[in-house]
């Protein structure tokens, strides 16, 4: 396939298939019921007007929120027990209240599809792992009776609404039923991926003091057994509101004293009974490390997450009964939970719990290949692995069934969008996406009725108002700048925990553009209404899709005693490549030696999780600060990218320049 030029999209849908996408029956429907501009019958002629069409749709989504988040309740059907008294009880941000007076259930939503009997004996799960060749289905029928029996459990051991589960598990069919009998007797879920250390998972759960700690003994990954018995019991220990603990015994042995079985939990055929909440009652608690202190423990609610990802989910992914959803993730990762919302509109979907890159770098196809996967979810990482890898997917396996790609975690360079068509398919929906856990969605994505243009996502999603802003918080176009959002979203938190008053959730997003939010993404809006996003503008690393905070890090690494300081950076490659060195300021007499160097990688490996090991160590004389005596990450972060140092940083804000000029010399060497 030739190289396009920057105006000639590498795809575009046949015009059958637009005309049958959910979003062109949406606006249809909310055209006739509830003023929607008018969708035309004929399919658009040129990319031009489709791209208007939609613009079209965008600008009413985000300028009548009342109309089109009712238009989004009554399309997809939401079982409000107790009716709204409006959409919108407040719009001001932070502090939108959505729906006042409504009361409902996540997970009757997500079950719902299995209580029609042509579809009980459809699989609403298929399950592989790095030692199964065939996926295991768990059918809509078995999962409902699994969820019934789990949450008539919880219930007999006094868990309702308001109390907190947490879950050490894998990416497993169990996390999707414990997750869903979590919100069915309105309890508040939480999880954290068993390759977190247990001081990474403490640093989480101990702040929602859970009730339940769903736990696995162990995990396969990477054609190796890894053992968890100790990190659950240190767990057990170190979380004194513990009163059930659910043993789920992945490696076969035995529950541990006090813990009860799983099976034995699910064992029951008992329907699911669900718990009205309000629409604003917490459904989970995601993690978002900040640079300093503990995560972020971000609350979203049962109903902004539900018409949320029911929009996410149909009419951005065009996802239906008849497709399969695989999305390789980790229950560490808000991609596991926009997973589970294929249930939302009765797909059926793929949970894989091992590498994608075991036994070679192409697992991942071979999985789509064998689940006959639709949709196919992966990170911009592994794109470019397979890339390197001189994989040929399209050519090696039956991706006949995948009719889009989806990808996320870090923006996809040019150079991953040619090879998915080179390699991949031709006739392929490539679905850029980008938002984040702080909304557990995405704010810019893909769109069924659109094209795709080399390296540009498809366009800001319904209801997201999407803005580029320069410093004096002006719009543009076509020119870098930070990506804002001027209007309410249902599924924005709807606070942090142990945030009374609201200072840290405010500090986070608005602080910079006061009633704004600003997420932190570079980004381009381009004039014919596409998205460049290019990283983060701040210090949070993000590695692999998944956000860590550096002072996790500094924790680990600055207990050994040859490490007087440290500093951690994460930077988007023009070529894809995530870059992340650690560098550290040596205590007296102490050298940087491969010993040394092995020891801080095994610390950051098993006190957090691989994720978090660096790309390099590398030794210098001293970091800076600013005046108050913080260490500076994002100008640093700048200097690596080979921002000129009077531009990064104003120098009257720093302790000591020159230690800032080594990173300075260190970006202009690394860029050549």
């Amino acid at each position: 396939m030739s190289t396009p030029t920057q105006d000639q999209p590498l795809w575009r849908p046949a015009p059958a298939r637009a005309a049958a996408s959910q979003i062109v029956a949406f606006q249809a429907w909310a055209a006739e019921h509830h003023g929607a501009p008018a969708a035309p019958l004929a399919p658009a002629a040129t990319d031009d007007e489709a791209a208007a069409r939609y613009a079209d749709l965008h600008r009413w989504s985000t300028e009548d929120l009342d109309r089109f988040w009712t238009a989004v309740t009554r399309w997809f059907d939401v079982r409000f027990t107790t009716a709204p008294e409006a959409v919108l009880g407040e719009e001001a941000m932070p502090g939108a209240t959505w729906f006042p007076g409504a009361r409902l259930n996540y997970a009757e939503h997500a079950l719902r599809h299995g209580e029609d009997p042509a579809h009980a004996d459809r699989p609403a799960i298929l399950h592989l792992d790095e030692t199964t060749e065939q996926p295991v289905a768990t059918t809509w029928a078995e999962l409902r009776r699994q969820v019934g029996s789990l949450a008539a459990a919880l219930r007999a051991q006094g868990i309702g609404p308001g109390d907190r589960v947490g879950a050490y598990l894998p990416n497993i069919p169990q996390a999707v039923v414990a997750l869903l009998a979590t919100a069915a007797v309105g309890a508040v879920w939480t999880s954290c991926a068993p390759d977190f250390g247990a001081r990474s998972v403490l640093d989480r759960l101990q702040q929602i003091e859970p009730a339940v700690l769903f736990a696995v003994d162990g995990y396969h990954y990477g054609g190796k057994d890894h053992d968890r018995t100790e990190v659950v019991a240190e767990l057990r220990r170190e979380l004194p509101t513990l009163r059930t603990v659910v043993h789920v015994p992945l490696l076969g042995t035995p529950a541990p004293e006090g813990a009860l079985a799983w099976d034995d939990l699910v064992a029951e055929k008992t329907e699911p009974v669900f718990e009205p909440v309000p629409f604003d009652h917490p459904l989970w608690v995601l993690y978002s490390s900040g640079t300093t202190g503990l995560p972020k423990a971000i609350v979203q609610s049962q109903g902004g997450i539900l018409v949320e990802h029911l929009k996410q989910a149909a009419l951005h992914l065009d996802l239906g009964p008849e497709d399969r959803f695989l999305w390789y993730t980790s229950t560490g990762w808000m991609m596991w939970n926009f997973l589970v919302a294929g249930l939302l509109v009765g797909s059926t979907i793929v949970t894989y719990d091992g590498s994608p890159g075991h036994p070679d770098t192409g697992a991942l196809w071979s999985v789509a290949a064998r689940t006959r996967a639709t949709v196919l979810g992966t990170s911009a990482a592994y794109v470019i692995a397979s890339r390197k890898a001189d994989l040929h997917p399209g050519r090696d396996l039956d991706l006949s069934a995948v009719r889009c790609l989806g990808t996320t975690g870090s923006p996809l360079p040019p150079d991953g969008f040619q090879w998915i068509y080179d390699e991949v398919k031709q006739d392929l929906w490539l679905a850029s996406v980008s938002g984040g856990t702080d909304v557990c969605s995405c704010f810019v994505g893909g769109v069924p009725t659109l094209p795709v243009y080399l390296g540009e996502i498809q366009a800001p999603c319904l209801g997201s108002a999407v803005e580029s802003w320069d410093v004096q918080g002006r719009p543009h176009t076509d020119t870098v700048g930070e990506l804002v959002v001027t209007k309410p979203l249902p599924s924005m938190p709807t606070g942090f925990w142990n945030d009374p008053d609201g200072a840290r959730y405010r500090d986070s997003y608005f602080e910079m553009y006061p009633g704004t939010w600003r997420h932190g993404d570079w980004i381009t809006v381009t004039s014919r209404g596409t998205v460049v996003i290019h990283g983060r503008s701040d210090s949070t690393l993000n590695r692999q899709g998944v956000r860590m905070g550096s002072s996790d890090i500094y924790e680990v690494v600055e207990r050994l005693p040859e490490i007087a300081e440290s500093l951690v950076i994460g930077l988007e490659e023009p070529n894809g490549g995530y870059w992340m060195p650690l560098f550290v300021v040596l205590a007296p007499g102490a050298a940087l030696d491969e010993d040394l160097i092995g020891r801080i990688r095994t610390s950051l490996r098993t006190e957090l999780s691989p994720r978090h090991v660096p790309d390099e160590v590398i030794a210098v004389t001293g970091l800076p600060h600013t005046l108050t005596g913080k260490r500076i990450e994002v100008p640093v972060k700048r200097l690596l990218s080979g921002t000129p140092l009077e531009q990064a940083v104003n120098p009257g804000s720093v302790d000591n320049l020159a230690h800032l000029r080594f990173f300075a010399d260190l970006g202009a060497r690394r860029r050549g």
